[in-house]
């Protein structure tokens, strides 16, 4: 389906949520409320709305809450619940943004960078999460990610771009295994190119390009 005209909040109601390169996370308030925060996804679905019209506000938010205490339990964060959120580390605030997407049961999520500005440890703790979300929960993700080596780890199918153009597609697997791919993205040269000229070729032909 061809969503490019959509509104934003149509792509919303159809399960469609990003996260960014740099979290926006409210700093003032608890991991746990940022949580809250997040409207739900159904059009016309206004919990809160919906049961202050039944006398039944403070039921409304215990099932908020334990949702949202539920996702910070998955995301292992629950001992920051109670912190605010702008003092959480780098991580935290990554998983933090993740757990805003679980709370609108999307369906796809799109990941801009997950691994940015982040340690090689808790890169590979969020995208272990990630892998979870794909096969406990059936969630899907497209993933923008410059780190070629854990993105073709953890993806099933991938594209390369260069200058906003497809320049190759394919499985994770025959990516990783690729020759060029491993030479230029995964720095790996293979036999016959290992000096500095002999890379350069990769300016000259461009052959994937062809």
């Amino acid at each position: 389906e061809d969503i490019t005209a959509l509104p934003t909040d149509a792509r919303f109601h159809k399960g469609l949520v990003r996260t960014f390169q740099i979290p926006h996370e409210f700093h003032n308030l608890t991991a746990r409320e940022n949580l809250m925060m997040v409207p739900p996804r159904q059009p016309g679905e206004n919990l809160f709305a919906n049961w202050f019209a039944a006398g039944k506000v403070r039921a409304a938010e215990e099932a908020v809450r334990q949702k949202a205490d539920d996702t910070l339990a998955f995301l292992e964060l629950t001992h920051v619940a109670d912190e605010r959120a702008g003092n959480l580390s780098g991580g935290q605030k990554k998983l933090l943004e993740l757990g805003r997407t679980m709370m609108t049961d999307a369906q796809l999520v799109l990941l801009d960078e997950p691994s940015m500005g982040l340690a090689p440890l808790i890169v590979e703790e969020v995208f272990e999460i990630v892998k979870d979300l794909n096969t406990k929960e059936r969630v899907s993700f497209l993933l923008a990610e410059q780190n070629t080596m854990v993105a073709l780890r953890y993806a099933d199918f991938g594209y390369i771009m260069e200058n906003g153009r497809i320049v190759m597609e394919g499985a994770a697997k025959d990516l990783a295994s690729n020759e060029d791919v491993k030479e230029f993205y995964l720095g790996l040269a293979g036999e016959g190119r290992k000096s500095f000229r002999d890379i350069k070729h990769y300016r000259r032909r461009k052959r994937w390009l062809s």
